[in-house]
């Protein structure tokens, strides 16, 4: 029995899915096991990744935009896209970031919020992965307050003119189109920006020690000329990226935890092969307790998240649930990556081991779409009917 089938046995966690569900996971265990597990280590050391390549590879795996209808999208539950992000995340956090971004926020963005003939001209193309979303929203000095943003949109006859710069977009480089958040004489507004257009530049950011598996860049917008049909008509104020937001914050919910296994499975597998005075670290007492107490918070992980993806499922889920999955399973995450480093030793500290790896990328992932302290608060806010924001 692998240690996957064991820590799955030891909460029952396949009964709580449904076939279809197990199929979808499986499905994307094995994709991601074959075709990206063998490349990562490499990808991740030279800051490099096939991102186009992939991008249609995920495509016709069906798992961009996977659970949105229409348009060439799956149509699938949130639950079976959660599980999707789980196992690509157990693989990287930079394979999950991608396939987030490209789904839960910028195709999310335009499913939810764009016109029909927004919809028709990219949601296909990107369920397809043959067109590459990205989502402008955080600013260099606007991350958790976005209220503030600097990035403006003034009107010029029927067009708009943008200008402003947003930091850290995933897919910036690479992208093909881009969902931009911008002030507006009428409040924030959300534009569909193609990315070859005049005056829009990404310069990918570099020398990052975390999420190197991954494309991060700043966006530039200079006088950016776009027609009055680019903004996005049914999102105005902060409500638009937000709910964008909150679909991007479940995936992590799942994706963490998906780390935070592969992280136990190393540990586990290493200690049972590697001989410490004159037997398996396995058999000491210390390994064994770090072990099991890793093994409840990663249940416990699981089992939170497939709450939330039910609670989704059926329309009933709200901002601070998906907060608290977020807070608790990225914190857990992070702690259980640390501790199987200790099980591992030095060897621990090697991209031969995916562990550090999961470590460096879930400090990014602890501060973005939301860092702790604001999860905090709005867990804080739910609870005290109080907003302790500023």
């Amino acid at each position: 029995m692998s240690t996957a089938q064991s820590l799955t046995q030891l909460f029952a966690l396949d009964s709580l899915l449904e076939p279809e569900e197990i199929e979808i996971r499986d499905t994307v265990r094995k994709f991601a096991h074959e075709r990206i597990r063998p490349h990562v280590a490499r990808w991740f050391e030279d800051a490099r990744i096939p991102v186009r390549e992939l991008a249609q590879e995920l495509g016709a795996l069906g798992v961009l935009g996977m659970h949105l209808d229409g348009y060439d999208c799956a149509g699938m539950s949130a639950t079976a896209y959660g599980l999707a992000c789980l196992e690509l995340e157990a693989v990287d956090s930079g394979i999950r970031s991608l396939v987030s971004v490209q789904g839960s926020l910028a195709m999310f963005s335009i499913h939810h919020w764009g016109s029909d003939k927004q919809k028709h001209e990219w949601l296909p193309r990107m369920a397809a992965g043959q067109a590459i979303g990205c989502f402008g929203l955080t600013e260099p000095d606007f991350g958790s307050n976005p209220a503030g943003m600097r990035t403006r949109a003034e009107r010029d006859g029927d067009d708009w003119i943008l200008n402003g710069t947003k930091m850290w977009i995933t897919n910036g480089s690479v992208a093909d189109v881009a969902v931009v958040w911008a002030q507006t004489a009428d409040g924030i507004r959300g534009f569909v920006v193609p990315t070859d257009s005049r005056g829009f530049s990404a310069p990918e950011i570099h020398s990052k020690l975390s999420l190197r598996a991954s494309v991060t860049s700043e966006l530039v917008l200079d006088d950016v000329r776009l027609p009055a049909t680019a903004m996005l008509p049914n999102a105005k104020g902060l409500r638009g990226p937000l709910t964008s937001l909150g679909e991007a914050r479940f995936g992590i919910v799942f994706g963490a935890i998906g780390a935070a296994r592969d992280c136990l499975e190393t540990a586990i597998d290493y200690a049972q092969s590697r001989e410490v005075f004159d037997k398996p670290l396995a058999g000491y007492q210390l390994t064994q307790a770090k072990i099991a107490d890793m093994a409840l918070e990663v249940g416990k992980g699981h089992l939170l998240a497939y709450h939330l993806g039910r609670l989704k499922d059926r329309g009933e889920i709200t901002p601070e649930q998906i907060s608290t999955g977020k807070l608790n399973n990225v914190r857990e995450a992070i702690a259980v990556a640390r501790e199987c480093r200790t099980i591992l030793g030095a060897n621990g500290i090697t991209l031969e081991y995916p562990v550090i790896r999961h470590a460096n990328n879930l400090e990014s992932v602890l501060t973005y779409e939301g860092t702790s302290e604001v999860h905090q608060l709005t867990i804080g806010q739910a609870l005290t009917g109080e907003a302790a924001f500023r």
